[in-house]
């Protein structure tokens, strides 16, 4: 019963893993989508049961089609064989889950998803300070009506240029979450 209680906690920790992997793309959804405007468009997502705005659920589905084209459930399936090995069948749960380092992940969320944020947010906080320069400099300008479309615009083209640079982070948090999994 104790290799059993084993062998389903260390295949939990490889799926939390892969979770984990995944809200970081949805952490930085959700930082781009404050600072374009658009949290308040958001949506009920049954799987987490909570409320995900739009960007969150754009870098999502990039992270779910980034799995798909870049292998990444065939290194799930390596993690789950592979795992056999680094922690064999017996029954000392706590040992592998002392070896694991799960919490390693919780600091390399909030880290990676800063700094797939960072280039939209900080064009994004650029965008607002010269629009607060404009509504200083010509008050008889209606900048809710001009500066929202505007910081929605930059902030898609934001996405759209910085889209294709999310494979070298998606590749790298899926090398680290696995390799706990691998005995490295």
């Amino acid at each position: 019963m104790g290799a059993v209680v084993q062998q389903v906690g260390i295949g939990l920790a490889i799926g939390f893993a892969v979770r984990t992997m995944m809200a970081v793309f949805e952490l930085a959804g959700e930082m781009v989508g404050l600072q374009m405007g658009l949290n308040f468009a958001s949506f009920f997502d049954p799987t987490s049961n909570a409320q995900v705005s739009a960007m969150a659920r754009f870098f999502a589905y990039m992270a779910s089609l980034l799995f798909i084209v870049l292998n990444g459930h065939l290194m799930v399936l390596m993690a789950v064989i592979r795992s056999f090995e680094a922690f064999p069948v017996n029954q000392n749960f706590l040992e592998a889950n002392k070896r694991l380092n799960l919490y390693q992940l919780g600091t390399d969320l909030f880290a990676s998803a800063l700094w797939m944020a960072l280039p939209m947010v900080g064009m994004l906080i650029f965008v607002n300070l010269a629009l607060g320069i404009v509504s200083r400099v010509a008050p008889q300008i209606n900048i809710y009506s001009i500066g929202f479309p505007i910081t929605i615009l930059v902030g898609i083209i934001g996405v759209v240029v910085t889209l294709p640079m999310l494979d070298q982070p998606f590749m790298s948090l899926m090398e680290r979450a696995i390799g706990l999994f691998l005995g490295r």
